[in-house]
């Protein structure tokens, strides 16, 4: 543009010019340029009005080019702002694009990060339904080996069965065989009950001979099976019980016959004494094994025959009414010390091996003193009956010597408990003879009726407890040492025998209050003829022999029988002792 043009050549003219170079210099003096002052003031002032109307015409086009100056530097600058404008803007702009490029490929990494996530884990859900199918199919066929496997077991289960059955038929069957007539009477009629057998037993061979090709029996046939084994059982429960009464019925007969033919025993059968007198021997020489260790003079036998007695005897004494973990206590204690193991007494330890006799001793006095305790214990307090008789018995089980020196001491104090009514011999004087048949006879004077009959009635009570109890904890396996049969011998033998005043009254009431229940049970219809016999037969033959003042042990006997027949279920006072 002109005016720029101009502008930028003033600039340089000025430049250029002398004046626009004029410096200040030092040697102005030296050189002789400086001038008076008056005169440079002369000059000066016709310089000025010379050029006075010159500065004017300067100023004013100074001024005009000032203005345009400023014109144009205003329009430069507007100019020059406006571009700065649009280049911001256009900055702006490209900032703006590249702002939103870069977004737009961040939200496609976004989107594409998503995508692979996603696609991530549908691989994963889809991995997870595998594994779940793979675990689901391996569990179906772990169920359907382990289906297999219980199917077989139980097929073979169900085989072993049907065998068992099978056996247990084919036994049976042999018992409904006609058998040959015996002296006691003609056999019954067995005809109906074997054919019926035969049946039963044709259905399940029937049944294991479509079992015979490999496969196993199935419900339906072991139902089949069952039911005819059930059928059988209740073929020979019947035979049995018809058998047993036409049985009882010859012996209550036979029973009648006899006893209104012959009348009753005064004494016990040979068979019976001839045990009694066997227990008593065998306690007697017990007793002459160990008379060294009685008889001893020596300190320390003297003292080992004390700790070896109360060893042996303290045990029982604490036996009451405890029960449970304290009884099981005592008795395996007793088991250790007749065992020859060491026990500890008072303090002290001590074992029947530590002397020849030492078993014998222990033995004997432990018997002896279970009898002590159903004589005194019992006798007062009728609970106690069965926890002493429940140690006693599995002593017996596990230590059978004791069991039969506990009989001997039992049948020496009671002679009833055989039962046996000693005859007086000649030469015995009446004292004596009250000692053998159980009273005691202290400084010349008989104990009184009423406390003889009290001890007999607590030994009596412990052999009735004896009879019907096992000790719990033992193994069950064998025959009982001295079972509910021995209580059976018993009644049946004191029947046979003539009564005996307040005694035999005394006695079969607590005999059947104790033992009553378990007879029962055992024995059923048979027991209660035997009782029907008594409360008819047996009572009248006790009350004739019974004086006015002695009926009140008669009256306790006929009560209970009373009571009996009408309650069945209250014939014992049967103690739960462990």
């Amino acid at each position: 543009m002109p005016a720029e043009s101009l502008r930028w050549d003033t600039l340089e003219a000025l430049k250029n010019s002398p004046k626009g170079r004029l410096k200040y210099n030092p040697d102005w003096l030296e050189k002789g340029e400086v001038m008076n002052v008056s005169m440079l003031a002369n000059g000066f002032t016709y310089i000025t009005l010379a050029q006075r109307p010159l500065n004017v015409l300067v100023q004013m086009e100074l001024s005009l080019r000032q203005e345009l100056q400023e014109k144009l530097v205003a329009s430069v600058a507007s100019r020059e702002s406006e571009q700065l404008k649009r280049f911001e803007e256009l900055m702006e702009l490209k900032q703006r694009q590249e702002d939103q490029s870069m977004r737009d490929m961040m939200d496609r990494e976004y989107a594409l990060i998503g995508r692979q996530e996603k696609l991530k884990e549908e691989h994963k859900n889809r991995i997870k339904i595998l594994n779940l199918r793979l675990r689901e199919a391996e569990q179906q066929r772990l169920r359907e080996v382990e289906f297999e496997r219980q199917r077989q077991v139980e097929g073979r289960e169900r085989l072993r069965a049907l065998n068992a059955i099978q056996e247990e038929i084919l036994q049976l069957n042999q018992l409904l065989e006609p058998a040959a007539p015996t002296q006691s009477g003609p056999s019954p009629d067995l005809t109906s009950y074997s054919t019926r057998a035969n049946q039963l037993c044709s259905q399940v061979s029937e049944v294991v001979r479509m079992t015979a090709e490999g496969e196993f029996p199935s419900v339906e046939d072991m139902t089949v099976a069952e039911r005819a084994l059930h059928e059988m059982r209740s073929l020979i429960r019947v035979m049995q019980e018809a058998a047993a009464q036409a049985q009882e019925k010859r012996k209550k007969e036979g029973l009648k016959s006899t006893l209104l033919s012959k009348g009753l025993q005064t004494k016990a059968e040979q068979s019976t004494l001839k045990w009694y007198r066997e227990l008593q021997d065998s306690a007697n020489q017990c007793a002459q094994s160990f008379e060294g260790l009685n008889n001893t003079k020596d300190i320390q036998t003297k003292k080992l025959r004390m700790e070896l007695q109360k060893a042996a005897t303290i045990p029982v004494s604490q036996i009451s009414s405890i029960s449970g973990s304290k009884l099981r206590e005592i008795f395996d204690k007793i088991d250790k010390l007749l065992s020859g193991r060491s026990v500890v007494s008072g303090g002290k330890s001590v074992s029947t091996s530590q002397h020849p006799n030492g078993l014998d001793f222990v033995s004997y006095k432990l018997a002896e003193k279970f009898v002590k305790q159903g004589e005194e214990e019992v006798a007062s307090h009728h609970e106690a009956a069965f926890p002493i008789a429940v140690v006693a018995s599995g002593v017996w089980e596990l230590h059978p010597k004791v069991g039969d020196l506990i009989l001997a001491h039992l049948h020496k104090k009671c002679p009833y408990a055989v039962p046996h009514y000693p005859p007086m011999k000649d030469g015995t004087s009446v004292e004596e003879y009250q000692k053998i048949l159980g009273y005691r006879v202290e400084d010349g004077g008989v104990e009184a009726q009423d406390s003889f009959l009290k001890r007999m009635s607590g030994m009596i009570r412990l052999y009735a407890a004896i009879i019907q109890l096992r000790w719990p904890y033992g193994s069950k396996q064998g025959p009982d040492p001295h079972g509910l049969n021995n209580g059976w011998r018993w009644l049946a033998q004191m029947l046979n025998m003539e009564p005996l005043a307040d005694v035999t009254a005394t006695l079969l009431f607590d005999f059947l209050e104790v033992c009553g229940n378990a007879l029962m049970k055992q024995y059923q219809v048979q027991f209660w003829k035997l009782i029907l016999l008594i409360q008819e037969e047996y009572l009248p033959r006790i009350e004739a022999v019974t004086s006015q003042g002695q009926a009140g042990s008669v009256t306790r006997l006929k009560q209970f029988l009373e009571v009996s027949a009408a309650r069945p279920s209250c014939t014992a006072q049967y103690s739960t002792v462990l």
